[in-house]
Protein backbone atom coordinates (compact mmCIF):
# COMPACT_ATOMS: atom_id res chain seq x y z
CA UNK A 1 0.00 0.00 0.00
CA UNK A 2 1.03 3.30 -0.46
CA UNK A 3 2.26 5.98 2.34
CA UNK A 4 -0.34 7.72 2.92
CA UNK A 5 -0.43 11.59 2.96
CA UNK A 6 -1.10 12.20 6.66
CA UNK A 7 1.56 13.84 9.50
CA UNK A 8 1.90 9.76 10.46
CA UNK A 9 3.28 7.67 7.71
CA UNK A 10 2.71 4.27 7.50
CA UNK A 11 5.21 1.54 7.63
CA UNK A 12 7.10 1.10 3.94
CA UNK A 13 5.66 -2.79 3.11
CA UNK A 14 8.23 -5.39 3.11
CA UNK A 15 11.26 -5.79 1.22
CA UNK A 16 10.45 -7.63 -2.31
CA UNK A 17 7.01 -7.00 -2.78
CA UNK A 18 5.21 -5.26 -5.92
CA UNK A 19 4.16 -1.97 -4.90
CA UNK A 20 3.46 1.19 -6.83
CA UNK A 21 5.92 3.90 -6.24
CA UNK A 22 5.91 6.24 -3.98
CA UNK A 23 7.41 9.56 -3.43
CA UNK A 24 8.70 10.91 -0.12
CA UNK A 25 10.13 14.90 -0.32
CA UNK A 26 12.80 15.99 2.36
CA UNK A 27 12.21 19.95 2.92
CA UNK A 28 13.19 22.82 5.20
CA UNK A 29 15.56 25.68 5.89
CA UNK A 30 19.00 26.09 4.51
CA UNK A 31 21.26 24.38 6.57
CA UNK A 32 18.72 21.81 7.81
CA UNK A 33 20.33 18.74 6.42
CA UNK A 34 18.47 18.23 3.06
CA UNK A 35 20.77 16.36 0.81
CA UNK A 36 22.75 15.17 3.12
CA UNK A 37 19.72 12.96 4.33
CA UNK A 38 17.79 12.65 1.44
CA UNK A 39 21.09 10.77 -0.29
CA UNK A 40 21.88 8.80 2.88
CA UNK A 41 17.81 7.95 2.94
CA UNK A 42 17.88 6.68 -0.43
CA UNK A 43 20.90 4.86 0.07
CA UNK A 44 19.64 2.51 3.14
CA UNK A 45 16.45 2.09 1.29
CA UNK A 46 18.63 0.79 -1.78
CA UNK A 47 20.13 -1.56 0.76
CA UNK A 48 17.17 -2.89 2.51
CA UNK A 49 16.59 -3.98 -0.81
CA UNK A 50 14.16 -1.14 -1.89
CA UNK A 51 13.98 0.19 -5.52
CA UNK A 52 15.15 3.85 -4.71
CA UNK A 53 16.80 6.98 -5.78
CA UNK A 54 17.99 10.04 -4.89
CA UNK A 55 16.59 12.81 -6.49
CA UNK A 56 17.19 16.39 -6.43
CA UNK A 57 14.57 19.27 -7.07
CA UNK A 58 17.21 22.34 -6.53
CA UNK A 59 15.85 25.81 -8.05
CA UNK A 60 19.45 26.80 -8.83
CA UNK A 61 19.65 29.64 -6.54
CA UNK A 62 23.31 28.42 -5.40
CA UNK A 63 24.49 27.54 -8.61
CA UNK A 64 24.11 30.98 -10.11
CA UNK A 65 25.56 32.50 -7.25
CA UNK A 66 28.45 30.98 -7.92
CA UNK A 67 28.18 32.34 -11.53
CA UNK A 68 27.17 35.71 -10.24
CA UNK A 69 30.62 35.66 -7.73
CA UNK A 70 32.48 34.64 -10.66
CA UNK A 71 30.79 38.12 -12.37
CA UNK A 72 32.18 40.14 -10.27
CA UNK A 73 28.24 40.39 -8.21
CA UNK A 74 27.89 39.64 -4.59
CA UNK A 75 25.10 36.89 -5.18
CA UNK A 76 21.85 35.45 -7.73
CA UNK A 77 20.00 38.40 -6.80
CA UNK A 78 22.55 41.19 -7.89
CA UNK A 79 22.89 39.59 -10.85
CA UNK A 80 19.00 39.17 -12.07
CA UNK A 81 17.68 40.94 -9.50
CA UNK A 82 15.00 39.67 -6.65
CA UNK A 83 11.99 39.15 -8.95
CA UNK A 84 14.32 37.74 -11.68
CA UNK A 85 15.91 35.21 -9.09
CA UNK A 86 12.78 34.14 -8.04
CA UNK A 87 11.37 33.64 -11.31
CA UNK A 88 14.14 31.73 -12.31
CA UNK A 89 14.38 29.59 -9.22
CA UNK A 90 11.03 28.92 -9.55
CA UNK A 91 10.96 27.56 -13.09
CA UNK A 92 14.05 25.85 -12.94
CA UNK A 93 12.67 23.58 -9.56
CA UNK A 94 9.47 23.17 -11.55
CA UNK A 95 11.52 21.34 -14.36
CA UNK A 96 13.51 19.35 -11.79
CA UNK A 97 10.28 17.82 -9.81
CA UNK A 98 8.88 17.22 -13.79
CA UNK A 99 12.19 15.52 -14.97
CA UNK A 100 11.90 13.14 -11.51
CA UNK A 101 8.54 12.41 -11.26
CA UNK A 102 8.65 11.33 -14.86
CA UNK A 103 11.73 8.83 -14.04
CA UNK A 104 9.68 7.45 -10.87
CA UNK A 105 6.79 6.77 -12.89
CA UNK A 106 9.48 4.89 -15.88
CA UNK A 107 11.72 3.20 -13.39
CA UNK A 108 8.98 2.45 -10.79
CA UNK A 109 11.17 3.28 -7.68
CA UNK A 110 10.79 5.27 -4.77
CA UNK A 111 11.73 8.78 -5.33
CA UNK A 112 13.21 10.36 -2.49
CA UNK A 113 13.33 14.10 -3.36
CA UNK A 114 15.64 16.69 -1.90
CA UNK A 115 13.13 19.18 -1.71
CA UNK A 116 9.65 19.95 -3.26
CA UNK A 117 7.09 22.47 -4.23
CA UNK A 118 6.40 23.61 -1.40
CA UNK A 119 9.72 24.67 -0.40
CA UNK A 120 9.62 27.06 -3.68
CA UNK A 121 6.55 29.14 -2.24
CA UNK A 122 8.69 29.02 1.03
CA UNK A 123 11.60 30.78 -0.51
CA UNK A 124 9.01 33.04 -2.24
CA UNK A 125 7.71 34.23 1.24
CA UNK A 126 11.00 34.20 3.03
CA UNK A 127 12.39 36.34 0.24
CA UNK A 128 9.73 38.88 0.79
CA UNK A 129 8.04 37.96 -2.73
CA UNK A 130 4.51 39.46 -3.48
CA UNK A 131 1.19 37.41 -2.56
CA UNK A 132 1.10 37.43 -6.32
CA UNK A 133 4.13 35.36 -6.99
CA UNK A 134 3.17 32.74 -4.88
CA UNK A 135 -0.64 32.69 -6.42
CA UNK A 136 0.78 32.59 -10.01
CA UNK A 137 3.19 29.68 -8.89
CA UNK A 138 0.58 27.53 -7.10
CA UNK A 139 -0.98 26.69 -10.46
CA UNK A 140 1.67 25.47 -11.95
CA UNK A 141 2.69 23.36 -9.19
CA UNK A 142 -0.08 22.45 -8.80
CA UNK A 143 0.06 19.93 -11.65
CA UNK A 144 2.35 17.41 -9.51
CA UNK A 145 1.04 15.54 -6.97
CA UNK A 146 1.61 15.43 -3.53
CA UNK A 147 4.32 13.46 -1.92
CA UNK A 148 3.43 10.20 -0.06
CA UNK A 149 5.10 11.70 3.10
CA UNK A 150 6.96 15.23 3.05
CA UNK A 151 9.56 15.55 5.97
CA UNK A 152 10.03 19.08 7.47
CA UNK A 153 13.56 18.77 9.01
CA UNK A 154 13.02 21.38 11.66
CA UNK A 155 16.61 22.97 12.73
CA UNK A 156 17.91 26.14 15.13
CA UNK A 157 18.53 28.68 12.50
CA UNK A 158 21.85 29.05 14.36
CA UNK A 159 22.98 25.20 13.81
CA UNK A 160 21.85 25.45 10.45
CA UNK A 161 24.03 28.93 10.18
CA UNK A 162 27.07 27.00 11.53
CA UNK A 163 26.45 24.17 9.11
CA UNK A 164 26.48 26.54 5.99
CA UNK A 165 29.44 28.33 7.64
CA UNK A 166 31.04 25.07 7.22
CA UNK A 167 30.86 24.10 3.50
CA UNK A 168 32.33 27.14 2.81
CA UNK A 169 30.45 28.01 -0.48
CA UNK A 170 28.00 30.64 0.56
CA UNK A 171 26.28 32.22 3.35
CA UNK A 172 22.90 32.95 5.06
CA UNK A 173 21.97 35.49 7.92
CA UNK A 174 20.30 34.52 10.73
CA UNK A 175 17.56 36.89 10.22
CA UNK A 176 16.83 35.11 6.61
CA UNK A 177 17.28 31.96 8.36
CA UNK A 178 14.92 32.69 10.70
CA UNK A 179 12.29 34.20 8.57
CA UNK A 180 13.06 31.40 6.06
CA UNK A 181 11.66 28.90 9.12
CA UNK A 182 8.28 31.27 9.73
CA UNK A 183 7.87 30.77 5.97
CA UNK A 184 7.62 27.11 5.81
CA UNK A 185 5.83 27.27 9.57
CA UNK A 186 3.40 29.95 7.62
CA UNK A 187 2.32 27.42 4.98
CA UNK A 188 -1.01 25.64 4.82
CA UNK A 189 0.90 22.30 3.58
CA UNK A 190 2.41 23.02 7.19
CA UNK A 191 0.41 20.62 9.16
CA UNK A 192 0.57 17.23 6.75
CA UNK A 193 4.44 17.42 7.17
CA UNK A 194 6.28 14.78 9.45
CA UNK A 195 8.47 16.84 11.76
CA UNK A 196 12.16 15.73 12.37
CA UNK A 197 14.13 16.98 14.93
CA UNK A 198 16.99 17.40 12.44
CA UNK A 199 19.69 19.23 15.18
CA UNK A 200 21.37 15.95 16.04
CA UNK A 201 24.22 14.05 13.78
CA UNK A 202 23.44 12.87 10.15
CA UNK A 203 22.82 9.54 11.77
CA UNK A 204 20.65 10.30 14.32
CA UNK A 205 18.23 12.21 12.02
CA UNK A 206 18.52 9.21 9.38
CA UNK A 207 17.27 6.86 12.34
CA UNK A 208 14.08 8.94 13.18
CA UNK A 209 13.66 9.02 9.64
CA UNK A 210 13.54 5.46 9.40
CA UNK A 211 11.64 4.81 12.50
CA UNK A 212 8.68 7.22 11.18
CA UNK A 213 8.76 4.82 7.74
CA UNK A 214 8.24 1.72 10.40
CA UNK A 215 12.21 0.57 9.03
CA UNK A 216 14.00 1.17 12.35
CA UNK A 217 12.42 0.98 16.08
CA UNK A 218 12.34 4.47 17.38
Amino acid sequence: MALPAQSRPAALPARGARRSPRTIALVGIDGSGKTTQARELAASLIADGFPAAYRQNAGGRHWFGRIAVLLGRADAEDLFGRRGTLAVESALRWLAIARTLLRRAVRREIAVMDRYAVCQYASLRAHGARPAAERFARPAYRLFPQPDVTFFLAVDPEIAQERIERRGYDHESIEYLRGATDAYRSLPEYPGFVVIDANGTPDQVLKALRAELGLDQA
